[in-house]
C-alpha cells in the first residue's frame, strides 16, 4: 500500500500522535484553530507554511513528507507486540524520552495560552474601568 501525498492528513495525524490539539498548534502557529482545520484538509501545504507546522510539531518538513502512518502501527505492533514478523523497525529513541518531551512541550504552551487569557482578562478590567 503506499502512502497517501496528502499533506493535510499527515500533519493532523502527526498532530494527533503528539498529543496536541488543533487549538494549542494554533496558537503554536499564532494563527486561528480554522486555519489549522483547512490546513489538515489540504492535499497540498505552501513550503513556508509547511516549515512553521513542523516546527511547531517538533519535525522536520522531510518528516511530514514521508509520514506513513501503517508504517508508525508497524512499528508499534513490532515493538510491543507481535515479534514474529519477517520486517523489524528498531525504534531510535526512547518512547517514554519523547512522552515525557511532549508533555513538556504541550505544558509550556499551555502556560503560554494561560498567560495570554490573564492578560485578556487585564485588559478587560482596564477597558471595564474606563
Amino acid at each position: 500500500m503506499t502512502a497517501t501525498l496528502h499533506l493535510g492528513r499527515k500533519i493532523s495525524k502527526i498532530r494527533e500522535l503528539r498529543g496536541m490539539k488543533q487549538d494549542a498548534l494554533a496558537a503554536a502557529l499564532n494563527i486561528s484553530q480554522q486555519a489549522i482545520s483547512r490546513i489538515e484538509r489540504s492535499e497540498k501545504v505552501e513550503e513556508e507554511l509547511l516549515e512553521k507546522v513542523a516546527t511547531a510539531l517538533g519535525v522536520t518538513p522531510e518528516g511530514i513528507h514521508k509520514f506513513n502512518e501503517e508504517a508508525v502501527f508497524n512499528i508499534i505492533g513490532n515493538n510491543y507486540h507481535d515479534h514474529s514478523s519477517s520486517v523489524q523497525y528498531q525504534c531510535a529513541f526512547n518512547p517514554i524520552d519523547k512522552l515525557i518531551e511532549v508533555f513538556e512541550e504541550n505544558k509550556k504552551l499551555y502556560e503560554q495560552l494561560l498567560a495570554s487569557e490573564r492578560e485578556k482578562v487585564v485588559i478587560l478590567k482596564q477597558v471595564q474601568k474606563k
